[in-house]
């Protein structure tokens, strides 16, 4: 009889620990990844949770079963095992991980070859298939389990992104690692770079004594700020339990929206390479596409959700990939996020121009307000668009179907798309220099929605 699996999603797998996901399901899990992508060498890497650990033991026996060799990456970040992945040139890697989910959840995250993407619709519905199945050969020769310490190759790749380390300002930094795993990478990078950092619940630990680490929700960002505030930092960074988001904060405390880094890296890349192609998602575009004009590169628009932009990056051959939500994607780094990479970059510019992290983004700001994402739940998510498009029936806007519905005016522009994970319609609305028109906009497609959920 097939055992239903409920953990898979769009984009991985998660859920509550044990009713969603347990040690059978991770048992499974392991002989299904094996028998769907046949590799010979797989990472396998923990976040800090209380329950990674059977679940590692469980899920690396299924590996084992099959065959397959395991390289044990221990407690680590997710961006850790993409770089195992496309460093050692292995057949996969799984980052058993929850981000930023609620305590008592856990999940996996799947590459496979040169850490490529594995979602909904490039393997993973054929691993849960195979999972709930649970019809396995016999076991018979049994993988290795192999120790792989890779933090020296690893420091080293993500300090190949700076040109010099010389001419770093000695800026004092917060760093909130959120109890997470960023912590043990920020000390190794501590011993090669000028900053004073100015360390705060980074103790690791799976109990997340100060809640999970989630810097997009507002209540998740104050003891960033105080330390901000108390120590007089340059500047402030947050990582989510995985760390493959980074949020940064200005020396005032002030959160920045992640599609302004988006700009500000996109540009700098654009900078050192001429000529490339950025890639980034659909729901606020037009900073990002004048920050790629400026800088001899061109924009190119994705769906958003990490697999698609990897593979809108593959497709283009570019250079760097961004999503306002903080995930940042770099082509030398196989085409993958960092939590790392984004936030080195930001303090070389910082240095190189020698303006603050504000100097940096409050002319953007200006530029272009935006509404951040406003989350709302509906019944029927066609019926409200539908009712969104008929409001502006007769009015003269470019429309786009990327992914949702985006409709652009000559001066305004508004993404909504529906959640890949949740009941939720996603609202981002943008002006051109105008935050009057944009808050006029923003309360009026607000209420559209509220009428018609």
């Amino acid at each position: 009889m097939t055992k239903k699996i409920t953990c898979f999603k769009a984009y991985d797998a998660r859920g509550k620990v044990p009713g969603e996901l347990n040690e059978d399901i991770a048992y499974r899990v392991g002989r299904a990844y094996a028998t769907y992508l046949k590799p010979a060498r797989v990472a396998v890497g923990r976040d800090v949770r209380l329950t990674s650990e059977s679940l590692f033991s469980a899920l690396t026996d299924g590996l084992r079963d099959s065959g397959v060799e395991v390289l044990d990456l221990g407690v680590c970040g997710t961006e850790q095992v993409y770089f195992a992945a496309f460093h050692l040139s292995l057949d996969g890697g799984i980052m058993i991980t929850a981000s930023h989910n609620p305590v008592d959840y856990n999940g996996f995250k799947f590459v496979r070859e040169n850490a490529r993407p594995i979602s909904g619709d490039s393997g993973l519905e054929d691993i849960r298939i195979l999972a709930e199945q649970d019809n396995f050969a016999p076991v018979e020769q049994r993988g290795e389990m192999v120790l792989t310490d890779l933090s020296d190759a690893y420091i080293e790749h993500l300090l190949s992104y700076l040109k010099s380390i010389d001419t770093l300002e000695p800026f004092k930094i917060v760093c909130n690692n959120g109890n997470g795993v960023a912590a043990p990478v920020v000390d190794l990078l501590e011993q090669k770079l000028p900053f004073k950092f100015i360390k705060i619940q980074h103790e690791p630990d799976g109990n997340f004594p100060n809640g999970v680490p989630n810097p997009l929700l507002p209540e998740g960002r104050s003891a960033t700020i105080e330390a901000i505030k108390q120590h007089q930092a340059d500047f402030g960074i947050a990582w989510d339990g995985d760390f493959d988001r980074c949020f940064l904060f200005d020396s005032e405390g002030r959160f920045i929206e992640g599609y302004y880094i988006v700009g500000l890296l996109g540009a700098q890349m654009l900078q050192q390479h001429p000529g490339e192609k950025i890639v980034h998602d659909p729901r606020l575009i037009w900073n990002t596409q004048e920050m790629a004009r400026q800088n001899g590169g061109i924009a190119v628009q994705s769906k958003a959700g990490h697999a698609f932009i990897k593979e809108k990056m593959r497709e283009v051959n570019a250079i760097y990939g961004g999503e306002m939500s903080a995930h940042h994607f770099f082509r030398d780094f196989g085409y993958c996020d960092s939590g790392m990479i984004p936030w080195l970059l930001i303090a070389e510019m910082m240095s190189q121009k020698g303006k603050s992290l504000a100097q940096l983004v409050d002319e953007r700001i200006a530029a272009f307000p935006v509404s951040g994402e406003i989350n709302m739940t509906v019944s029927d998510a066609g019926k409200v668009l539908d009712a969104v498009l008929e409001f502006f029936k007769g009015e003269t806007y470019d429309f786009d179907d990327t992914d949702g519905i985006g409709l652009n005016f000559s001066d305004w522009r508004f993404n909504i798309r529906s959640s890949n994970t949740e009941p939720l319609l996603r609202l981002n609305v943008e002006s051109r220099g105008d935050i009057a028109l944009m808050e006029q906009k923003r309360d009026l497609l607000v209420n559209l929605i509220r009428q018609n959920s």
